[in-house]
């Protein structure tokens, strides 16, 4: 195979970038900041998924060892009005998702949730044991009104790093170190307003795992869907979107996560995706479904349930 240069052109995408902005009485909202970093926060209650900001260039993640950068995740922080999170969800644990999750748990008095491998990137930290909150999968926990359900799942393929991290993570470290651990489909309902979302912040599932969850809203993970056979897309779609009766489906991890959150965004290269492969296929499954596509806007509050 040739390699392709370049990479595409989201302008071409611009009427997507229409997920309705969020009022000053929605509650939930979400705001999108990168790669499958949300935000959702009801006026007084937070979540975040992921946390990731530091965004190291790619000559740093292949020849240098990483270490969260504390100025960019304040500044992300303060952008984006976050001052106290309940917790931080990542979703798996390579790098470009959690390994700034337990910099962001500490500045926010959140907790870090999730499986093993998220524990001891939070431990490696330094965060205290009594702010790190192991998952059972399957089992609803509860953060204010928040319910979240965290089900096993897989990650897109290849996974560069796979493997679940059985030790602590002390920064700094090379970017293999953040092994890819437990990835999770993430289930947040809001119970009062009875707004449900699926996050996929990767572009793999376990077949069934979803069966019999709801959610009107699903942030679907992109990131190497455009590298798969087009059968793969759209089982991808029939195991979250379809599976869980999503009505409305908000595309996440397209971006190219080299590029500080200053610099205008960009997609990810072809030689790493092809987001033109994936809009082709999926474009089509939502027109086949009734079902609305969309891009986030970064920094902005949305509300999906509009």
């Amino acid at each position: 195979m040739r390699l392709r240069f370049g990479r595409p052109d989201l302008t071409g995408y611009s009427p997507l970038f229409d997920v309705p902005a969020a009022r000053a009485d929605s509650a939930p909202s979400v705001t999108w900041l990168g790669v499958s970093t949300l935000l959702i926060d009801d006026g007084a209650t937070a979540l975040m998924t992921d946390g990731f900001f530091s965004r190291p260039s790619l000559f740093d993640v292949a020849v240098r060892r990483l270490v969260p950068s504390r100025s960019r995740i304040t500044e992300a922080l303060a952008h984006a009005g976050v001052e106290r999170l309940a917790a931080v969800l990542p979703v798996h644990t390579h790098f470009d998702h959690a390994m700034d999750s337990a910099v962001v748990a500490a500045q926010t008095g959140a907790c870090v949730v999730g499986g093993e491998s998220a524990a001891n990137v939070a431990r490696g930290a330094g965060l205290d044991e009594d702010r790190i909150l192991a998952a059972q999968p399957g089992v609803e926990m509860s953060f204010g009104p928040y319910g979240v359900t965290l089900i096993e799942s897989h990650h897109c393929p290849p996974d560069r790093f796979p493997g679940r991290i059985t030790d602590p993570v002390v920064p700094p470290v090379k970017a293999a170190a953040y092994r890819c651990g437990e990835a999770w489909s993430t289930l947040i309902h809001h119970r009062s307003t009875d707004r449900r979302i699926l996050i996929q912040g990767s572009a793999g599932f376990r077949s069934g795992a979803l069966n019999g969850r709801r959610a009107d809203v699903a942030y679907l993970g992109v990131g190497q869907l455009g590298l798969q056979q087009p059968r793969y897309i759209e089982e991808y779609w029939n195991q979250t979107v379809r599976t869980v009766g999503a009505r409305r489906v908000v595309l996440i991890h397209w971006d190219d996560f080299f590029r500080p959150l200053s610099a205008p965004l960009r997609a990810i290269p072809f030689a790493g995706d092809d987001l033109d492969a994936t809009m082709t296929v999926l474009t089509r499954l939502a027109g086949v479904d009734g079902v609305d596509l969309h891009l986030p806007t970064l920094w902005q509050r949305e509300d999906p349930w509009i």
